[in-house]
């Protein structure tokens, strides 16, 4: 009897440490899963840009993307993690705001791939260079990751767009925070303008920015430097 009541005991014994380190592991990966997701979300941005090329770019392309905002979810590290594994989020060219050293992929779609990388694309009709170009992105408390930067441009600063054959820059015109449901910024318009929105206020509202097409270049190595992909 005695002997059983000790298997029982410490059986019981290893049953509450093994719990305990699991809801350890659980409460770890819930204080830092904001870290982690940053960490995942650098490297895929960095790590799309570098390995960004002509060919790459034809490619993705001819995709299909999600273009379905509504399906947009918030970015957690499981979700930054299962984008670096798949690599299917489709980048077609890069995006840069020198000025608050903002540098990205500019993605197909806006799938949750696409979205834990860099700026997804909002229409599939839109072309870089014509007419309203709009980007959506999510909004990092990080600084520096993915559509963080916003926060801080500044009318009159320069924003850089490129699909490696040409370089498009255009001057920020238009800084303000806007309602959830203003999906006019989304529309094409005839004027050559690219649009960035990303969240504000929390998630309530959200900051768009637009920029005046300036000038548009054929891409070289002197010019494509702006956006740092090597």
């Amino acid at each position: 009897m005695a002997t059983k009541k000790k298997q029982k005991t410490s059986l019981s014994t290893i049953l509450i440490r093994v719990l305990a380190v699991i809801l350890l592991i659980v409460g770890l990966v819930l204080i830092f899963n904001k870290q982690i997701s940053n960490q995942m979300i650098s490297h895929n941005q960095k790590s799309t840009l570098t390995t960004l090329t002509r060919k790459k770019v034809e490619q993705n392309q001819k995709k299909k993307g999600m273009f379905d905002f509504n399906k947009v979810k918030s970015m957690d590290a499981a979700r930054a993690t299962k984008s670096q594994i798949s690599k299917t989020s489709g980048a077609i060219g890069a995006l840069a705001i020198p000025d608050v050293n903002m540098h990205l992929p500019v993605m197909l779609g806006m799938s949750d791939d696409a979205m834990s990388t860099g700026g997804g694309t909002m229409r599939a009709d839109q072309k870089m260079g014509q007419g309203n170009y709009p980007l959506a992105g999510h909004y990092m408390t990080a600084k520096g990751i993915l559509f963080s930067p916003l926060e801080d441009v500044k009318k009159g600063e320069l924003i850089y767009l490129t699909n490696l054959k040409k370089v498009y820059t255009y001057r920020i015109y238009m800084k303000k925070v806007v309602d959830p449901s203003a999906v006019w910024l989304v529309n094409n318009t005839k004027k050559k303008i690219v649009t960035l929105i990303t969240c504000a206020d929390g998630g309530a509202n959200r900051w768009a920015i637009r920029g005046n097409l300036v000038k548009t270049e054929k891409a070289t190595n002197q010019n494509l430097k702006v956006f740092q992909l090597k």
